[in-house]
């Protein structure tokens, strides 16, 4: 079986939207959209990096339909020497909607639900990185499909913007398995569900 890693830049106060650029999301009047970029440095990137995979073997990617057509683009135009939009165009990209249109990047499939999800889960391959899409974060962790959270928090409030895990209902408790801190003063930190959850009322 596969494992979904979720991996997600959030301010201190859970805002995760357009974190690389002020046109990435710019929804519901955000305009503080490129917040992350003043505070990347060699070992957040690499970070990042390692959920990417390599062109000989890469992660595949799940995404949701804005975030597709984002990438798609973005990905398929960047520089020639660009490290990561090769690696990104060679990976199977799952694109969770049940709106209609087309999906021309290549190696795009469409998901219409998290039962089809979940039958790509339990098949064959890499692991599956979620990127973005802040809508499928708490579907995700509703359904219990998260093996692997690989969260970056940056220095800084924004006190607006769609938040990580806004919309989800039930307590899912979180096992710390790395910690490192950057230059600037992000944590990344890689959690995973506990194989038996316990909970303080337990």
């Amino acid at each position: 079986m596969r494992k979904i890693i979720a991996t997600a830049f959030v301010s201190l106060d859970g805002v995760m939207q357009a974190p690389g650029g002020p046109t990435e999301d710019p929804s519901d009047g955000f305009d503080l959209g490129g917040w992350t970029v003043k505070y990347s440095d060699e070992k957040s990137g690499g970070a990042v990096l390692r959920m990417v995979g390599t062109l000989a073997k890469p992660n595949d990617v799940l995404l949701g339909r804005k975030t597709y057509d984002i990438w798609a683009n973005f990905w398929p135009h960047a520089p020639a020497d660009s490290p990561l939009a090769p690696v990104f165009t060679k990976a199977n990209k799952y694109v969770m909607t049940t709106g209609t249109g087309t999906f021309p990047w290549a190696n795009s499939h469409q998901l219409r639900s998290i039962d089809e999800l979940k039958k790509v889960k339990a098949g064959n391959g890499p692991d599956i990185v979620l990127w973005g899409s802040s809508t499928l974060y708490s579907q995700l962790l509703e359904a219990n499909l998260i093996d692997r959270l690989l969260l970056l928090t940056f220095p800084l409030t924004l006190g607006k913007g769609k938040r990580l895990f806004g919309s989800t209902t039930h307590p899912v408790p979180m096992k710390l398995l790395a910690s490192e801190v950057n230059s600037t003063g992000v944590i990344i930190a890689t959690y995973e569900p506990p194989v038996a959850p316990k909970f303080w009322n337990a």
